[in-house]
């Protein structure tokens, strides 16, 4: 398939050959596909593995001149075809080698290669990021300045070889992401949310908000989420406390996954999902869509900025209302941020059991003060009292999440909600994480274990005739330990 709309001129594009250059700072290499920089001394850690040639500002001359003129000469229909995305790429990458061999640019084989699929990542794809979103160990990519590319794997914030060429560079890439869907960003907008093809979500925002130029953050979305088996590999939780999670959920139990930023909310909330029944009509609202459900029987909602007038704007309260109109037996909420928190309690109060949310906390204590300011946000005037019989009455369990300074992510505290007493919401501890220390790796080592309470909500499962695994909420015994020819217990 030809791509070419006129033949290129003969004029030189580069001066002087061109290199890849060597890892800086005589870093070991890695095999971040490509993504990794040695790390200094007090910075970010280097990740391991082999890794591609780092973008240099001098083959960044070069790459930028023959995309321009690619992008001059390429043929814009075909180019944007979807049809079939990798023989468009494959044409792409031959014309810019026919054009590195016209100019007589002097590489090896391999290397002219690698520089024709990096301009290929800047005619179709997202420029430097693209090795970094390509990449499946990656989970985010973020990008502060040209020279400040940052990627997560395993929890870990690595600093990336991958180098924009200045700011405008990175405001292009910005476009690219969000002119497909008919956002926009400028000073007079200079925020913007969206989302790429693939589900990544993707925050922007520019100057003169931004005070050192564009910033990227894109947490990249996943199409073969983590299922049960993972999290238990991953020590994230352990098979009797997914067993007990998963009764809890198909008893109808109204529960709450809180966590910080990053600790895997979302991925647990999808994990739980898949335990409803495929019986059941399921509802989702989120802001933005990144929930994967399985059953048959599911509508997704999504929220809906204003536009360029400042109107058409659909927040997550409307979706939740709106939702309970459709006929749902559970309703989901991606994350309660302000007002639609009383509407979740409301279906939660109201015939819709089993709906799950989750909330930004620091622990299941805070999930319900958090819960209690949202619902004031709603702005209904009630007493503060009345605020806190719905949040009482309405979620049974509260599902912590955290992530270590190693980078895991762990089920920190699983608590059983048990009404109000007085002015406050009574909760206790049905699980709680108990660190034994640092192994030889340098994780954080320890594990969730049962408090001894007997919850409330075990009456409700056992009537459903859902089995739970046994001695599951057995306090262990204390083991004696030897101290200076004392045992201390």
């Amino acid at each position: 398939m030809s791509l070419i709309k006129r033949t290129a001129s003969a004029k030189s594009v580069a001066g002087s050959p061109q290199r890849p250059m060597p890892a800086r700072n005589g870093a070991k290499p890695t095999a971040a596909s490509g993504a990794s920089r040695g790390s200094r001394e007090g910075e970010y850690p280097p990740a391991h593995g082999e890794r591609l040639a780092p973008r240099t500002n001098g083959s960044g001359d070069l790459k930028f001149k023959i995309h321009e003129r690619l992008v001059r000469e390429l043929d814009p229909t075909k180019l944007n075809s979807s049809d079939d995305s990798d023989r468009v790429r494959r044409s792409v990458e031959e014309a810019a080698d026919q054009m590195l061999q016209r100019e007589g640019v002097r590489l090896a084989r391999s290397d002219r290669a690698q520089l024709a699929s990096q301009i290929a990542d800047e005619v179709l794809g997202y420029g430097p990021i693209e090795p970094l979103l390509k990449d499946p160990t990656i989970t985010e990519v973020i990008v502060n300045r040209p020279d400040r590319v940052f990627y997560e794997r395993e929890g870990i914030l690595y600093l990336s070889d991958q180098v924009f060429r200045d700011d405008q560079h990175i405001l292009r890439i910005i476009e690219r992401i969000v002119a497909p869907i008919g956002r926009r960003i400028d000073e007079s907008s200079p925020m913007v949310d969206a989302r790429l093809p693939d589900g990544s979500r993707v925050n922007a925002i520019i100057p003169p908000l931004a005070v050192h130029g564009p910033s990227v953050t894109i947490r990249k979305f996943s199409r073969d989420p983590l299922t049960t088996e993972d999290l238990v590999l991953l020590g994230t939780w352990s098979v009797p406390v997914a067993e007990l999670i998963k009764a809890c959920v198909m008893a109808r139990l109204n529960i709450v996954i809180s966590g910080g930023t990053g600790t895997g909310k979302t991925t647990l909330l999808n994990i739980l999902s898949g335990f409803i029944p495929n019986r059941e009509r399921i509802v989702t609202i989120e802001d933005p869509a990144e929930l994967q459900i399985r059953q048959d029987d599911w509508v997704s909602l999504e929220t809906r900025p204003p536009n360029i007038e400042g109107k058409g704007e659909v927040i997550q309260r409307d979706l939740v209302r709106n939702a309970l109109r459709m006929r749902p037996d559970r309703i989901i909420v991606g994350e309660c941020r302000a007002g639609e928190a009383f509407d979740m309690l409301q279906a939660m109060n109201t015939g819709h059991e089993g709906s799950m949310t989750t909330i930004h906390a620091n622990s299941p204590r805070d999930a319900i003060s958090r819960a209690e300011d949202m619902v004031l946000m709603a702005k209904l005037d009630l007493p503060l009292r009345a605020v806190r019989e719905q949040i009482a009455s309405a979620i049974h369990l509260v599902v912590h999440l955290a992530r270590f300074r190693d980078g895991t992510r762990r089920v920190t505290n699983i608590a059983e909600i048990v009404g109000i007493e007085g002015q406050v919401v009574t909760m206790h501890d049905l699980f709680a994480f108990q660190h034994t220390g640092v192994d030889e790796e340098g994780k954080i080592a320890g594990k969730l274990v049962p408090t001894g309470i007997r919850p409330h909500f075990v009456e409700r499962i056992e009537m459903a005739g859902i089995p739970m695994p046994p001695g599951v909420f057995d306090a262990p015994t204390l083991a004696p330990i030897a101290m200076k020819g004392r045992e201390l217990w």
